[in-house]
Parts: C-alpha cells; structure tokens; sequence
C-alpha cells in the first residue's frame, strides 16, 4: 500500500477509513433514540441517551485511533514515530468522554430532581458547580497521569493548600456543609411554611450555600445562616403533609343540655368542612368536653384544614356557623360571671358601715 500512499499519509488514511463509518452508525444510532434524546425528556433513560452524545464522538475518535495504531503496526518505518503518540491521544481522549458525560449525566440528573420538586429548586445550580469542579479537577489528575507527569507532588500540594483555606474559611465551609446536609436530610424543603424557635415564621424561599431566606407573611425576608437553621428546633407545617387540625375552645352555660351542645355543634362543623372550599370534607370531626370554668362548661371541637393558613379562614367560617346556630337552638354561651362573697372576712358590716357613713 504504501507504494501509492506517502508514508505520512498512512496515518489519516487509516484513521478514516475507520472514523467515518463509526461516525454514520453514531448518527443512525441517535436517530433511532430520537424520543429518548428529546429536550424535555428527563426519565432516567433519557438523561443516559442525551448524556452520551457529545461524549460518543469523543468515543469514535479514541476507537478509531485505536484502530489505527493496530494497522501501522504493521509497518515498520512508521511505527515507532505513530504508535505511542496514537496510544495516548486515544487515551485522552476517552478521559475526556468520560469526563463529559459524567458532567452532563450529574447536571441533567440534578435538573430531574429538581423537576420533582425536591429542595435541590434552589441549590441545584450549587450543586452542579460542585460536581463540574470536581470532574475538572479528577480530569485534569487523570490527563497530567496519561501524558506522564507525576501527579504525587501536584495531590500533596493540594492537600497543604486544602488545609490553609478550610482554616481560613472555616464560617463559609460550616454554612456550605449545612446546607449540604439540609439538603440531604430535608428537615425543610423549598416552599414548606415552617416556625423557628425564636417564634419567626415563613415560607422557606431558598435553599443557598451560605444562607437560607424565609419569607414572611409580612412580605419580610428572614436570611438565616445555614449552620444556625440546622442546629434550630423547626416545626415544619408542610411535613409530613399539608393537611392539620384546628382545635376550636366553646364555652357554654352551665345550665346547657351537653348531649344536645355536641349533637348541633358536631353538625356544624361536619357541614362547614363540606361547605367550605378549604376543608376537609371526610374528615371525622369530633368534640371533648375539657372541663368547668368560671363561668361555662369548656368544650373543644376539632376541624380539619387542607394547609397552615386555611386554618384561620375555617376557625371564622365556623365560629360564625356556630353562633348563629346556638342561637337559634336556644344555647347560650355565657359571659365571664363573678359573685361578691360580701359574708367572708366581715364585708357586709364594711358595706353597710360604708353606706350609713354616706347617708348621714
């Protein structure tokens, strides 16, 4: 062959020939998993398909170098200048391919996440820079390896290096991990509406590296260091669910018919959760009697809510229902009464001594 080819033709001549048929089968192969590859396809299967792409033309190219090396072997006067170059030219260019899609598999499966409504919506651009830098990192080690050069010094000068801005970052790193770990552990997740124990409460907004901004209902924001909200007692309105009770104190006279009080009561508040657009209409309401007061006989009744602050608008709606209806069934709910003891301690002969005084 090379008595028609130039010596330092062989070389690409033989890439070639294998390049671009590997190429046309890479090309019939994406067009044969066009549903997969589609933009908006985020299932497992098509992050894997659109992950591997760009790094496939990496793939053909390393291959074909491959190939190519086995051929000039062959030929004695070209072998010893090609082959240990095509070898590691190959090689790189596998590390890349895998550097790639590792790269694109991490970020598109960080978006899938997200999509799902985890509390990545927030870090996920956090989270990707992570990963992107660590990929850089391993694949510049990997390529420094591959070309010949010694990594050892390079790692341990990264370890020293390592060490000094950990030192010196030490707030920035405990925030950065507690966000990490807030993120891992979802205690709180991007829109749950929870209460610090310092009494403030909110809808968490974002999740930062640094920080995490709560919005209240006073349309303020509260930004909170992440190492301070994970060592913070959190009650989480959203979590397990959104749904939660509503307790309601009543207080009737102590002369009421307390069969007949929870009977009507019961009716109103099973007719308010059917009725109103933010109960919850199968829910088994129920009604204890708590104790004597002063003046009334203390009842509780317990109503259900689809989230936190529809709370506030079923409490009204039934505290008005209620009202009415102990109304007309003749239910009285009493004023606060205090009787004067006026024989203890010799009051009467005060008063009346008092009065005499004033009338004279």
């Amino acid at each position: 062959m090379n008595q028609w080819v130039p010596i330092w033709a062989m070389g690409p001549l033989f890439f070639l020939i294998f390049f671009i048929p590997l190429w046309l089968v890479k090309r019939i192969l994406f067009v044969y998993l066009r549903d997969w590859n589609h933009p908006t396809n985020y299932n497992w299967s098509g992050i894997a398909v659109r992950a591997a792409k760009r790094p496939l033309s990496f793939v053909v190219v390393a291959i074909s170098l491959m190939f190519t090396t086995k051929l000039i072997q062959l030929y004695e006067e070209i072998a010893n200048t090609w082959v240990t170059q095509l070898q590691i030219l190959a090689q790189l260019f596998l590390i890349i391919a895998l550097l790639i899609y590792g790269d694109h598999f991490a970020r598109m499966s960080i978006t899938r996440l997200s999509i799902k409504g985890s509390g990545l919506k927030s870090s996920g651009t956090l989270l990707r820079g992570m990963l992107r830098a660590v990929i850089i990192v391993v694949g510049l080690l990997l390529i420094l390896s591959t070309v010949g050069i010694s990594i050892t010094p390079l790692i341990a000068s990264l370890g020293i290096g390592s060490l000094a801005v950990a030192l010196a970052l030490q707030p920035t790193l405990e925030n950065f991990f507690s966000g990490l770990q807030m993120l891992a552990d979802k205690p709180i997740r991007v829109g749950d509406y929870i209460e610090l124990d310092s009494g403030e409460q909110g809808f968490v907004e974002k999740i930062g590296w640094r920080s995490t901004w709560i919005k209240m209902l006073p349309n303020n924001v509260i930004i909170m260091p992440n190492s301070v909200l994970a060592q913070s007692k959190i009650i989480n309105y959203y979590y397990p669910e959104k749904q939660l009770s509503v307790p309601v104190d009543v207080g009737v006279h102590y002369s009421s018919d307390l069969e007949h009080v929870e009977r009507v009561t019961l009716e109103v508040a099973k007719e308010i959760l059917k009725s109103h657009k933010w109960g919850i209409a199968d829910y088994d309401t129920f009604v204890i009697f708590t104790g004597f007061d002063n003046s009334s006989i203390n009842l509780t009744v317990m109503l259900r809510a689809q989230e936190y602050f529809n709370r506030f608008f079923i409490r009204s709606e039934f505290i008005k229902a209620l009202h009415k209806r102990y109304a007309e069934e003749g239910i009285v709910i009493p004023y606060p009464i205090r009787a004067l003891n006026l024989d203890q301690e010799g009051s009467d002969n005060s008063l009346t001594s008092i009065l005499r005084d004033k009338r004279e």
